[in-house]
C-alpha cells in the first residue's frame, strides 16, 4: 500500500514555487491585458457606428464560444517564433477581456444619466467626459468583479502547460513523472493554489461590501 511521502513534498516544494512564480507572472500580466483591453472593448461597444460595434461583438462572441485550451493551442501553432509564456499571457488576457468588457459595460451603464447630462451642459468634450467623470465612477464600482476574474484566471493558468509553459502544474507533473510521486506533487500544487486564492477571494468580498455601502 502506498503511503504519502513527506520527503517528496519537501523536495518538490522549491520546484513548485519556481513554477508558482511563472503562474503569478502570467496571472498579473494577463489581468492587466484583460483590464485594459476589456475597457477598450466596452468603450468601443458604445460607438455610434455599426462598423465598429458589429465587428467588436462578433469577435467577442467567437472568443467566448471557443474553449481557452483551443485558443492556446491554436495561438501556439500559429505564432511558433513567440515565447510560449508570452502567448499564454496574451491569450489569457484577450480571453478574459471579453468578460471584463461586460463588467465595465455594467459599470458604465450604472453611472446616473444626470452625470452625462451635466457634462453636456458644461460643454465637456467626450474625451474629458469619459476621463474625468464616467470612467472613475464605473471602474470603482467594478473593482471587486475584476478581482474575481483575476482569481479565475489564476486558477486556469494550468492550461498553459499544454503549450509548454513551465508553470506550477507543469512542474508538479514533471516532478511526479521523474520521481513517481504524482500524489505528493499534485497535492502540494493544490494546496499552493488554495493558500494563494482563498485569502484573495475573501479580500474581494470585503472590498465588494465596502464599495456597496
Amino acid at each position: 500500500m502506498n503511503t504519502f511521502d513527506w520527503d517528496a513534498v519537501g523536495e518538490a516544494l522549491p520546484l513548485l514555487l519556481e513554477g508558482f512564480r511563472v503562474t503569478l507572472l502570467a496571472t498579473v500580466l494577463g489581468t492587466l491585458v484583460a483590464a485594459v483591453l476589456g475597457l477598450a472593448i466596452a468603450v468601443a461597444g458604445r460607438a455610434p457606428s455599426r462598423f465598429v460595434t458589429v465587428p467588436v461583438k462578433a469577435v467577442m462572441e467567437f472568443i467566448r464560444s471557443t474553449p481557452l485550451l483551443v485558443q492556446l493551442v491554436g495561438a501556439a501553432a500559429v505564432f511558433t517564433s513567440v515565447e510560449p509564456l508570452t502567448i499564454g499571457i496574451v491569450v489569457l488576457g484577450i480571453h478574459y477581456a471579453t468578460y471584463t468588457s461586460e463588467v465595465y459595460r455594467a459599470g458604465i451603464d450604472g453611472v446616473p444619466k444626470g452625470q452625462w447630462e451635466a457634462c453636456r451642459a458644461l460643454s465637456m468634450s467626450p474625451r474629458r467626459t469619459w476621463q474625468a467623470v464616467i470612467l472613475p465612477q464605473a471602474v470603482r464600482n467594478v473593482l471587486p468583479a475584476l478581482g474575481n476574474y483575476a482569481i479565475s484566471m489564476f486558477k486556469e493558468t494550468p492550461f498553459l502547460a499544454v503549450i509548454t509553459v513551465q508553470e506550477m502544474v507543469f512542474e508538479a507533473r514533471k516532478y511526479g513523472a521523474d520521481h513517481f510521486a504524482y500524489t505528493e506533487a499534485f497535492t502540494l500544487a493544490g494546496l499552493v493554489f488554495l493558500v494563494a486564492s482563498y485569502p484573495t477571494s475573501l479580500l474581494m468580498r470585503k472590498l465588494e461590501k465596502r464599495l456597496g455601502h
